[in-house]
């Protein structure tokens, strides 16, 4: 039986890990509150009857053998790590609920001819390194290059030096990479984070795809000068061009229609003094779509926008692509299973596509996946971030049918 106890109890006992005074939490990967985060939700694996370890790149995996050998695995995850004074449910919920499909199959003897993987993916938020996070997954799916352990924290020290200080054999990271013939599937079970579950009355989401997100760099060069003695004919304002370059991508997603979405998320600006005409600016362009065709439509069309633009206005500009990873559909017999078993379950469910991005992107590259969205209140990434107990045991037990259908299949 899923205990709604347990799952309420175990996620308020991590939430304890990195808590903030306005009780939300920071728990960055990779640093000793995370370390904290993994020896918790190890011993819980280890009651589960798990087999637990930790790979090169800092995901932490609970294992149950099957019955039968040679049979490939069904995995469920999600990850523990926050952004700053995030909220206590944000990827958690799918972790302990993994471990709780687990610890059911224990206390009801139910057998299974597959394997079962519990996962804590490493650095899912992207926090510490602010490279667009889904570091473990990436690391698992082999999509990982040596630039993305070159990149560096705050403090200056690259994500290799952090893995290493953290007892993680670096060096041999490929040996995270998992194969197609390793997983049967892999589902997640996450917040929403957003507010369409609450519109719709639905505590359960089944997730039919996952946006494909792009994180762009665009760097404007003016000429920084002085505010009061430049006139305005011979100002060349880095940050009017990238301002107008923002409103430019409002517009442009807009247009575009569908499930895209995009926003110039961040403004560096120097020499950000008030006495000086901003003379180089940086800005992180988001653009997300379901369909990669529309969301490659979308950054070429900012492109020319930029070019125009920088033209006009007589400013230098260079454009880096930062991160992209594709849509990833979920896999219609997965959906087709998930709709049967909450039929069962005489659940009442959505099915909508999710505009974040989450670990189950990156694994769709080496095997079939799912998602289960839990309603949630007050958006994410926020203190104030809230799931009823009652929705999280909801979606465990849609979690745990669909793992049972398939892992005795």
């Amino acid at each position: 039986m899923i205990s709604k106890e347990r799952l309420e109890q175990r996620i308020e006992l991590l939430a304890q890990i990195g808590k903030t005074e306005e009780g939300g939490v920071t728990r960055i990967a990779l640093t000793k509150e995370y370390r904290e985060g993994l020896e918790l939700i190890s011993e819980w694996m280890e009651e589960a009857g798990l087999n637990v370890r930790l790979d090169q790149a800092g995901n932490l995996i609970g294992r149950k053998e099957g019955d039968v050998p040679g049979l490939k695995a069904v995995a469920l995850g999600s990850h523990v790590d926050s952004v700053g004074n995030g909220g206590k449910y944000d990827g958690t919920v799918g972790v302990i609920a993994g471990i709780e499909v687990a610890q059911h199959l224990k206390e009801e003897g139910i057998s299974n001819m597959r394997p079962l993987e519990v996962i804590a993916f490493c650095e899912e938020e992207g926090s510490r390194f602010q490279s667009g996070g889904v570091f473990g997954s990436r690391a698992m799916a082999g999509k990982l290059t040596k630039e993305d352990l070159k990149v560096t924290d705050s403090n200056g020290e690259s994500r290799y030096e952090v893995l290493k200080n953290f007892g993680l054999d670096a060096d041999n990271i490929d040996k995270a990479v998992r194969k197609n013939t390793d997983f049967e599937l892999y589902l997640e079970m996450h917040v929403e984070q957003g507010p369409i579950l609450i519109r719709e009355n639905a505590p359960v989401g089944i997730v039919t795809a996952i946006t494909g997100l792009s994180l762009t760099e665009v760097v404007f060069e003016g000429e920084p000068n002085h505010v009061g003695a430049t006139p305005m004919d011979l100002r060349y304002d880095a940050l009017l061009g990238a301002s107008e370059t923002a409103l430019a991508v409002e517009e442009i997603v807009n247009k575009s229609g569908g499930n895209a979405v995009g926003t110039a998320a961040t403004m560096d600006v120097q020499p950000s003094q008030v006495n000086i005409i901003p003379g180089r600016v940086s800005t992180v362009i988001d653009i997300r779509d379901t369909d990669l065709e529309s969301r490659e439509a979308i950054l070429d069309t900012v492109e020319k926008r930029i070019k125009e633009i920088c033209e006009r206005r007589d400013l230098r500009y260079t454009i880096t692509s930062k991160l992209k990873a594709n849509p990833a559909k979920s896999a219609p017999h997965i959906l087709e299973t998930m709709r049967k078993e909450s039929r069962e379950l005489d659940m009442e469910t959505f099915e909508m596509p999710s505009g974040g991005g989450h670990d189950a992107q990156l694994m769709a590259e080496i095997t079939d996946m799912g998602m289960i969205f839990i309603r949630s209140e007050n958006g994410s990434h926020n203190p104030k971030e809230f799931a009823k107990a009652e929705d999280i045991t909801l979606g465990t037990n849609l979690l745990a049918k669909t793992a049972i259908h398939y892992i005795n299949k």
